[in-house]
């Protein structure tokens, strides 16, 4: 929103006035928050009563694009607008959404956003000897000015996160500041492809025609930055977390993951004993479901138990159930396939069957 009320000054070829900026920045933010929300409350409607994944694999999709275009054309900010929609939306997908739907949309989501950013760069990349060529003489120094701005937005990145931090930790109870937070925080800061999608909707000309100066030396000094972040505080940001003591160890997060496990498993039993005193479920159902959630929960105690003493890897009988069972997947998959090489079942069987087993292997992995 800033970037664009920038921008209307800029190409307005006048002198700044503010309070139409501020009236122009709230209404940016409040007309894409209205919009925002009211696409997600709309979507939130459509999705309950849908449950095909396809189709909702196209609503996700569809969903910031038809955010964003509304609130353009209602001369707001289609960007908050998107955003908004994202946030709501976000905090309700496991109500709106089944678990076939999610696998399909995460992998969609990964899939989606790789190439749209691998397109942006690319862009850039072919963009940016044409826009150093076009700098004026005096702009030759942009490295130095890159490396500069770079500096600065970590320096203005550190000077609000450490007074947030250090709020923060005081309401958390925490008597002794961690200054290794927010230092953490801030090399985390890395720039992608919103400053460029930013910089590249400035506008070439103003209102009276003339072209806009100076806009090459702000895409070149954009794109500067983002790659010097990038490759700077990417590479480094590793050793940076490992330096600081705050990352999480290996085994304290499988210790979490276990004691998790175990707690999922406890509260599945107890669902169980309830059903068993209601009598509405025979027998032999509750005696399988018990079976498999006594598994799970031998196979979190071990865990603990490794964790606990020496480390020392032991076989529990969930373990050598999942070892078993992906070999056995593996058996069924090529039966599958000669099955239908024998044109024994049709195109649409196979794929039925062949992605139940994907499912039940990738619960077996995850688990």
């Amino acid at each position: 929103m800033l970037v664009r009320v920038a921008a209307g000054i800029a190409i307005a070829s006048a002198a700044a006035n503010w309070g139409a900026a501020s009236g122009q920045f709230l209404l940016l933010a409040g007309g894409g928050t209205v919009i925002g929300a009211a696409v997600a409350g709309v979507i939130t409607l459509i999705r309950r009563r849908t449950e095909d994944p396809v189709l909702e694999t196209v609503i996700a999709l569809v969903t910031p694009y038809a955010a964003y275009l509304l609130a353009e054309a209602a001369h707001t900010s289609g960007v908050t607008s998107c955003v908004v929609a994202g946030v709501v939306l976000g905090g309700r997908g496991d109500r709106l959404t089944n678990a076939r739907i999610r696998l399909q949309l995460h992998a969609v989501y990964g899939t989606v956003v790789f190439l749209l950013e691998s397109v942006v760069f690319s862009l850039i990349g072919l963009a940016l000897p044409a826009e150093v060529r076009a700098l004026a003489d005096g702009d030759r120094a942009w490295p130095l000015y890159a490396l500069a701005v770079a500096a600065t937005l970590i320096a203005v990145r550190m000077l609000w996160l450490a007074p947030l931090s250090a709020v923060v930790q005081r309401k958390g109870g925490i008597g002794r500041v961690n200054w290794r937070v927010p230092m953490v925080l801030t090399w985390a800061g890395t720039r992608g492809v919103m400053p460029l999608a930013a910089a590249l909707s400035i506008p070439e000309v103003a209102k009276n025609g003339t072209p806009l100066a100076d806009r090459p030396l702000v895409l070149v000094l954009t794109t500067s930055v983002v790659v010097v972040t990038l490759v700077v505080q990417g590479f480094t940001l590793a050793p940076v977390v490992r330096a600081s003591g705050i990352a999480l160890e290996p085994a304290h997060t499988a210790r979490e993951e276990a004691e998790a496990r175990s707690r999922l498993a406890h509260a599945g039993l107890a669902r169980l004993e309830e059903l068993a005193e209601l009598e509405v479920v025979a027998d032999v159902v509750l005696d399988r479901l018990r079976r498999g959630l006594n598994a799970r929960l031998e196979d979190a105690r071990d865990h603990l138990a490794e964790q606990e003493t020496d480390n020392t890897p032991t076989e529990s009988a969930d373990r050598v159930y999942r070892q078993l069972r992906r070999d056995l997947i593996a058996v069924e998959t090529s039966e599958l396939q000669r099955l239908y090489d024998a044109h024994t079942i049709s195109d649409t069987t196979r794929r039925r069957l062949q992605r139940s087993l994907d499912l039940e292997e990738a619960r077996l992995s995850d688990a």
